[in-house]
């Protein structure tokens, strides 16, 4: 049983959303004793020059505005730092991740906090390398499935390196077939 699960939707679709229905399920059956919600139905604010320069200016040199503009960032890495498992629903939007799920990824993937650069390129933070489970609604293994390769890259690199998927693919050629396939994906994980 997952103690803290932060759970992440990412789908526009209030109603009717395939991702948001089977995170749900996945969040239940995983029986946390905490929850934490993260829906990026209102999206988040995008990257900009004022917040990058924020977030390489040192820590004790930083401004009130600019720790203002970095808030969010630290209170969404408090979140999956305090997580166990992560739930992220995430649909296929031309052949990638919603652009709010983006903006949470560019977020969270902050040098110097959740990675940090050596001679190699970047890698996991030393607090932030626990392992945690995904379980990630998408299009997994096809030619033209960035989404799935995208989202285990970039967790990969904050340190996040046991992901399951649960997949609903082919909504468009078998809709019933594909969320039965889900359903029973996700009774075979283990609570």
């Amino acid at each position: 049983m997952a103690q803290t699960v932060l759970h992440i939707d990412s789908s526009a679709r209030l109603t009717g959303s395939v991702s948001r229905d089977l995170t749900a399920q996945v969040v239940e059956r995983l029986g946390a004793k905490e929850i934490i919600r993260r829906d990026l139905a209102t999206p988040l604010p995008l990257l900009d020059e004022a917040w990058i320069g924020a977030n390489f200016t040192p820590a004790d040199q930083r401004s009130d505005a600019q720790k203002e503009l970095l808030a969010l960032s630290d209170a969404l890495i408090a979140e999956l730092q305090a997580a166990d498992t992560i739930v992220i629903g995430a649909p296929v939007y031309n052949f990638s991740v919603p652009s709010t799920l983006k903006a949470w990824i560019d977020l969270v993937a902050r040098a110097g906090v959740t990675f940090r650069y050596s001679e190699a390129g970047g890698r996991p933070a030393e607090r932030q390398a626990r392992h945690r489970r995904d379980d990630l609604r998408r299009h997994p293994g096809s030619d033209y499935d960035y989404a799935s390769r995208y989202l285990t890259q970039i967790l990969g690199f904050i340190g996040i390196t046991d992901v399951e998927l649960v997949a609903a693919d082919q909504q468009a050629v078998d809709a019933e077939g594909s969320i039965t396939k889900a359903k029973s994906a996700i009774a075979a994980l283990a609570a």
